[in-house]
């Protein structure tokens, strides 16, 4: 029903806009997938990283302005290539790159200064240095 759906992605939205939320959320809806073999499983885990990207990338109604959400998700999509535990990283990583390349498509400017110049500043520094 619309009112279900609609109540979910409030929740989905507040939830997103704490901190650590996108990593708990990441995390939700990618539990119990990756342990598969084969192509069938590896089609199943993409979708559901392009999914969650799609998710991260749509700015909730919720929010003042898209530059306040990506003010406060773009860190934590950052965040999501840093975890240290093999099998989880390689999923973050793919949300986390999906993501990327969505806002980049979708909002170019917004995208270049909340997530391509954090990520590419340490090579700045070095080519400057």
């Amino acid at each position: 029903p619309v009112w279900l759906r609609r109540l979910c992605g409030q929740l989905l939205s507040e939830r997103l806009l704490r901190p650590n939320g996108v990593q708990a959320v990441v995390r939700g809806i990618m539990e119990g997938t990756g342990g598969g073999a084969g192509a069938e499983a590896a089609a199943v885990d993409w979708r559901k990283c392009d999914a969650v990207a799609k998710i991260l990338a749509s700015c909730p109604q919720q929010c003042l302005s898209l530059e306040d959400y990506c003010q406060l998700v773009c860190p934590q999509i950052l965040d999501l290539l840093h975890i240290q535990d093999k099998l989880t990283a390689r999923q973050f990583q793919r949300v986390a790159t999906t993501t990327l390349l969505t806002m980049a498509r979708e909002h170019p400017q917004l995208a270049e200064q909340h997530l391509l110049q954090p990520l590419l500043a340490p090579l700045l520094r070095c080519s400057e240095a």
